[in-house]
């Protein structure tokens, strides 16, 4: 029997994940982690390491994924057995985003052009913004970016990828970011109607806009696709030094049934891995 393209493609990725999972699982007995969370950083906060060092560094260290790196980047990561848990790339980046209909269609063609690519590499998360609200209220933000997202579904559903909205706080750092209380997103999770439109609770920006990180993360599970980690105040090392106590934020997501990843995002005072390597243990519940 002759595979059409898309089942070859599609089989060729089922294999390759079986196989990274297999690697992942490893790598967990190896470094002696619990195995509960799926560990994974965010690139940018070491724009001091190249990537190839640090994917060298994660795959001894417990990491199973470095993110935030667009589809050129994938496969360095992938030599040394890691994943990308969430592509960047998306037009308009933060502040033009899905909350205004002029920004669909460049962002459309980008993931129609993006989408099988990160399909093929294994990879299952795109991560994707409102924008800034202009003046714009929250009501017509939501509409604009539910009619934008219905037309993102069909194409996500294709190449089975999810793509994910990003919560960030509009206090300290995305002044005007329309999305950035979690009920604001878990309203666009319902108005899409899709499970492959999720969010991505980043926990040091959601701590700064509305605290009670643990019942809000609980209530809103079903929506989550994703974890961010972050100290507040600074977004610097997630130790004693702040005010969030992690272990108990990882132990809450671990009960919800998660099975995602959760990326450290905090920009390190000290030395940069010895940091993300004392992120890691804390977050490893």
């Amino acid at each position: 029997m002759k595979l059409s393209r898309r089942a070859a493609l599609a089989s060729s990725a089922a294999a390759s994940l079986g196989a990274l999972v297999h690697r992942l699982d490893a790598a967990d007995a190896a470094s002696g982690l619990k195995g509960h969370i799926n560990h994974s950083v965010c690139k940018w906060c070491y724009s001091q390491v190249a990537l190839e060092t640090l994917a060298q560094w994660g795959r001894s260290n417990g990491l199973k994924s470095i993110e935030l790196l667009e589809v050129k980047d994938i496969p360095t990561v992938q030599k040394y057995g890691l994943t990308c848990a969430m592509v960047s790339g998306v037009p308009g980046g933060i502040t033009e985003g899905l909350n205004r209909l002029e920004n669909h269609d460049a962002i459309v063609q980008w993931m129609t052009q993006t989408a099988p690519q990160v399909a093929q590499l294994g990879c299952q998360n795109i991560i994707c913004f409102s924008g800034n609200r202009a003046g714009q209220d929250d009501e017509q933000g939501i509409k604009n970016c539910a009619v934008g997202l219905k037309r993102l579904m069909p194409i996500a559903e294709k190449n089975n990828v999810t793509l994910v909205m990003e919560l960030l706080n509009s206090k300290v750092n995305h002044a005007d970011y329309q999305c950035d209380r979690t009920h604001w997103g878990v309203a666009l999770c319902q108005a899409v109607g899709s499970d492959r439109f999720k969010l991505l609770y980043d926990i040091y920006h959601m701590q700064i806009m509305e605290g009670d990180v643990i019942a809000t993360l609980k209530k809103s599970a079903p929506y989550i696709a994703h974890y961010h980690t972050g100290g507040v105040p600074g977004r610097n090392e997630i130790d004693e030094s702040q005010e969030l106590f992690y272990p108990a934020i990882m132990r809450a997501i671990v009960d919800t049934g998660f099975k995602g990843y959760v990326a450290q995002e905090f920009i390190p005072k000290r030395d940069p891995l010895s940091s993300l390597k004392q992120g890691v243990t804390i977050c490893d519940v």
